[in-house]
């Protein structure tokens, strides 16, 4: 008898769990908990195609900011968007950014670790020549561009919102990274 009585006790307690809502995202994201499961869900759409996608945005990214192609030594040749798109190191960059978007994304449920290694990634940039930290927000359109069309319906407003949020909070710790690591290399120690 007290056996029934332990399961029904436990069988309540996980009921009671299962009703609550889900733990408070952390406050120094710009994502509730529901928007990032609705971002990680739509992502999984793009991560199919990632090379696709990455490839529409480095295309749109040069269509835009053509002077960006000087940046980039492997294709800085490419001027039309035929060559771009054809390109075996256009699409091998592209994948490793898209890569890079893709463990910042999964990482937003842990915003130390999505901290660590974002800014980590917007710090490597200093050994770009000629980079600047501006740069970085040059991607904001052209990533969510190609996102829609990969997701074509799937991009409703809803998950247009989140995706806009999530660039931006990706971009702003890539430039914090960026500058962070400049602050360091000329010997100021303030963050």
């Amino acid at each position: 008898m007290g056996c029934e009585l332990t399961k029904l006790a436990a069988s309540e307690f996980n009921h009671d769990l299962l009703d609550r809502p889900p733990p408070p995202a952390d406050p120094r994201s710009p994502l509730t908990t529901k928007q990032q499961y609705c971002m990680l869900a739509s992502w999984k759409g793009i991560f199919r195609q990632i090379e696709k996608t990455g490839i529409l945005l480095f295309i749109k990214l040069f269509e835009e900011n053509e002077e960006l192609l000087h940046l980039f030594d492997k294709f800085s040749e490419l001027r039309t968007i035929e060559d771009q798109a054809q390109s075996e190191e256009l699409a091998e960059h592209a994948t490793k950014v898209m890569h890079t978007l893709d463990e910042g994304i999964k990482g937003l449920g842990d915003v130390d670790s999505f901290f660590a290694y974002i800014r980590h990634v917007g710090a490597t940039h200093h050994q770009v020549p000629g980079f600047k930290a501006e740069n970085f927000w040059k991607i904001e359109q052209p990533f969510l561009q190609a996102a829609k069309t990969t997701l074509g319906d799937r991009y409703t407003p809803n998950i247009e919102n989140i995706y806009k949020l999530t660039i931006r909070f990706i971009l702003e710790n890539l430039v914090k990274g960026y500058e962070d690591s400049a602050g360091k290399e000329n010997g100021d120690t303030q963050t």
